[in-house]
């Protein structure tokens, strides 16, 4: 797949170029703008279950957008609905990968977007709930944060320990333990950091700049309580 990630940072676009017949799907509401000859459809992945489980299950939307260059190849402008980056990850069929929920942004119409159930640790601890988002096959993936993505490469044998509200997306088979940021739990949670994913490679993990929960509460400090 052609593109290109304009005005990368906070504000980024993401130009996709479409041959005849080719198409990409993307998160609801992404398009911004379209060749003639391409036409948009609202899509359920996995059916009406898959789309059930991903709206209520992992907070992704309900449907996709399909956007297909049917009457020959044209040009696409996708964005997303928060100020963040969009980062393309090309999949290789064999390794799949989870994000954090709102992570998909779009991806090639080969891959196959569903939701994953954490063990009970992890789904109470981690902050992305019992089900996160899985995806898997060939293409080319983009997911989307909230803030700049920022990769960090763990080498084998090596760890590394990431705030989950920063989490964007990770290899499916890279181990990772919920923790304590601190060794006890009064300075764990004075420190604001509460719970942390220790990650051991080898693996990259994809990871936000800006924490959307702590955005949210320095926001309502300015909301007049009733």
């Amino acid at each position: 797949m052609r593109y290109e990630l304009l005005y990368p940072g906070a504000f980024t676009l993401l130009k996709v170029h479409l041959d005849a017949n080719e198409s990409i799907k993307a998160e609801s509401d992404a398009m911004v703008a379209m060749s003639s000859t391409v036409d948009v459809a609202g899509k359920m992945e996995g059916g009406v279950l898959g789309g059930l489980a991903r709206k209520f299950l992992t907070g992704e939307k309900f449907f996709f957008q399909t956007l297909k260059a049917s009457r020959g190849p044209g040009e696409v402008l996708l964005a997303h609905a928060i100020p963040g980056d969009i980062q393309a990850i090309e999949m290789d069929g064999k390794t799949s990968y989870v994000l954090q929920k709102d992570g998909f942004f779009a991806g090639s119409e080969s891959l196959e977007v569903s939701t994953k159930m954490q063990n009970l640790t992890k789904g109470l601890f981690s902050g992305e709930g019992f089900f996160i988002i899985r995806v898997s096959g060939m293409g080319t993936l983009f997911v989307s944060s909230y803030g700049a993505i920022h990769p960090i490469d763990v080498p084998a044998g090596q760890e590394v320990i990431i705030d989950n509200q920063h989490l964007v997306a990770w290899p499916e088979g890279m181990q990772y333990n919920i923790e304590k940021a601190a060794a006890g739990w009064i300075s764990s949670i004075t420190s604001g950091e509460g719970l942390v994913c220790r990650f051991r490679g080898p693996g990259r993990v994809l990871i936000q700049t800006r924490n959307p929960r702590g955005f949210g509460g320095w926001v309502r400090q300015f909301i007049p309580s009733s």
